[in-house]
């Protein structure tokens, strides 16, 4: 009966945080009482403890309740806590058997991607990439779906700071054309490569972003032309922003 009984009231404490998280302005212990259709008193008993902990606070004036920052505290850490890679993971391995493709996860750094992850996928397929190295922005599909979301000063001062060299007939080595493809990468969600950094490779990416709203990684799939088709493409484009919105929610992104 005891263990039943604490197993309510955390059920009811957590209720309660549910019910004063969407008020802004905060709630009373009457008006909790009425939604929960339980007694003040025990309303009251729950918010005091809560209020011990951090959890909640009540305005002095008001005498309403309102979320503490212990929320915050909290959250902060889970954030710092979150492996990007630990929680792309599972997102990546469906891409890889559903496709059969190479999937690669990135990270932005000084101006270029750097691969952290890579799936073989099982099709072959030999690419230069590998876990820990780096690669240029301006020609691979990673690289202009994280670019596509950075602030243009920041985006100008790469391109000048690392050029746009050709790494095939394909490359885009004028900047007003590329900053123009950025423009309909960050409208359409996902970017391209069109061999424009092997020859032989096409890739989809799409961004991941943090919990603040900044681009921080990208997710590509990538294959031969013979089977990386602009029909395949196309196929591709819906599952690929909905992997981006996955990952980025598990970093927090809203």
């Amino acid at each position: 009966m005891e263990r039943e009984n604490m197993v309510k009231s955390v059920s009811r404490a957590l209720d309660i945080i549910d019910i004063v998280s969407l008020e802004k302005d905060g709630l009373g212990v009457t008006e909790i009482a009425k939604q929960m259709d339980i007694n003040k008193s025990s309303v009251y008993r729950i918010l005091s403890t809560l209020v011990r902990y951090g959890y909640m606070e009540q305005d002095e004036e008001t005498s309403r309740y309102k979320l503490g920052y212990k929320f915050l505290e909290m959250s902060s850490k889970l954030l710092e806590s979150i492996d990007l890679r630990k929680e792309a993971k599972p997102y990546l391995q469906e891409l890889e058997k559903e496709t059969n493709e190479v999937i690669h996860l990135v990270v932005y750094d000084q101006g270029e991607v750097i691969y952290i992850e890579k799936l073989e996928g099982t099709e072959t397929l030999r690419m230069h990439s590998k876990v820990g190295k780096r690669a240029p922005m301006h020609c691979t599909a990673v690289g202009k779906a994280i670019l596509a979301h950075l602030p243009s000063n920041v985006v100008l001062d790469i391109l000048e700071r690392k050029g746009m060299p050709r790494h095939t007939d394909k490359t885009i080595t004028d900047q007003d054309e590329f900053l123009k493809e950025l423009a309909q990468v960050k409208q359409k969600g996902y970017a391209l490569d069109l061999e424009e950094n092997e020859y032989g490779i096409r890739c989809i990416a799409v961004p991941i972003f943090d919990h603040v709203g900044r681009v921080i990684a990208a997710v590509s799939v990538s294959g031969p032309t013979i089977r990386m088709t602009d029909e395949r493409i196309e196929q591709l484009q819906a599952r690929m922003l909905q992997i981006g919105k996955q990952i980025s929610e598990r970093l927090g992104y809203i």
